[in-house]
């Protein structure tokens, strides 16, 4: 990125996206069903689907291929990106369509936490992907730039609660790459070992640690964010089979780690760093996305239930409908399993804005 390019890319950036909740309405999650063009709205209030909303009614073909969505932290509009459709699309609350980014094989989406700022990376699905990073002004979805990544098969996505980084691994290489949210600063983390594989990442509340499953070798990989801006690998934990998506609970104690080609859901103790629990229900079927309520009470898992393998994004081969788990974050009980659309994918609640100390520990109401 030049000189100028990010002096005019700061001077986009200068407002930062609104925080408060919508008064009196309820917070949603709203799960991408790739294989049905329709995303499912789950209400958090009663944890039940409360709505579907169909791509084919906006336009979009059947193959559209939802694959992840990310909520505004009020709440009053989500972004969903369509590998079939080569698109990253804003809606309001109401499921208006406000705008649209056009890009090759988007895939995970995070928000800038203090800038009115989106990153997208690229679809596993894609053979050669291009390897940059997209930077989308939310407000009105303009495509501000792409970062050239200098790796190949850029895929785990997360920003720095600060905001001031995004962190952005391949799928490759073993590779992890910190950005610059303000200027496009690049610096590669070269990570030792055989081909991991990586495939999504994490923060922790506090910004100290990065959480980066590696689907290839079974690892949750963690490194030290002392400095921001490089990562520092710091342990290795033994997951199931096919650990594809993090999170990290409201007070950092704890790390849920979908398990996809397992079809379990692990937890992992940050204080101990160990695995404390392995989780299993019926619910759980190529476990796949996952998401936290913005209370912190409930950890949510979105369900596969496909016949192919973890890299079968074309999907069309269903076991079973998706499923969404809820799971109770203080006693890990499986509290509600709803049925949403084909391929559940990747989620998102609104993001939270204030750090909770004893949600994980709470018990669910």
């Amino acid at each position: 990125m030049t000189g100028v390019r990010r002096a005019a890319l700061a001077a986009l950036l200068a407002g930062a996206a609104g925080a408060a909740p919508l008064r009196g309405q309820s917070p949603r999650l709203y799960v991408a069903n790739q294989d049905d063009a329709t995303v499912s709205i789950i209400d958090l209030g009663s944890r039940a689907v409360s709505e579907t909303v169909d791509l084919r009614r906006y336009g979009f073909a059947d193959n559209a291929r939802p694959h992840h969505v990310q909520v505004e932290p009020d709440g009053g509009a989500w972004y969903v990106t369509l590998i079939g459709a080569g698109k990253v699309v804003k809606f309001d609350r109401a499921n208006r369509l406000l705008g649209s980014v056009d890009m090759e094989v988007p895939g995970l989406i995070t928000l800038d936490p203090s800038q009115d700022l989106m990153f997208v990376g690229r679809s596993m699905s894609a053979v050669n992907p291009p390897p940059r990073l997209a930077l989308i002004r939310r407000s009105d979805m303009t495509l501000l730039d792409e970062v050239d990544l200098l790796f190949p098969r850029p895929h785990g996505l997360v920003a720095h609660p600060n905001g001031k980084r995004v962190y952005v691994a391949s799928l490759g290489t073993n590779q992890i790459a910190s950005v610059g949210a303000g200027d496009g600063e690049v610096r590669l983390v070269d990570v030792v070992g055989p081909a991991h594989g990586f495939v999504q990442a994490a923060v922790s509340p506090d910004g100290k640690w990065l959480a980066v499953t590696a689907q290839l070798t079974d690892e949750l990989m963690i490194f030290d964010l002392t400095d921001p801006r490089i990562p520092v690998f710091s342990r290795s934990l033994v997951m199931p089979d096919g650990p594809f998506e993090p999170v990290f609970t409201r007070d950092g104690r704890w790390i849920f780690v979908t398990c996809l080609t397992a079809n379990r859901v692990a937890v992992v103790d940050v204080e101990q760093w160990r695995v404390a629990d392995v989780l299993s229900h019926d619910g759980l079927g190529q476990p796949h996305g996952v998401a936290l309520s913005p209370d912190g009470h409930y950890v949510f898992v979105g369900n596969r239930h496909q016949l192919g393998g973890v890299h079968d994004h074309e999907g069309a081969k269903p076991a079973a409908p998706g499923t969404v788990v809820a799971i109770c974050a203080a006693t890990r009980a499986v509290e509600r399993v709803d049925t949403v659309g084909n391929y559940a994918a990747g989620m998102g609640t609104p993001m939270p804005t204030l750090r909770s100390t004893d949600a994980a520990s709470t018990p669910c109401r």
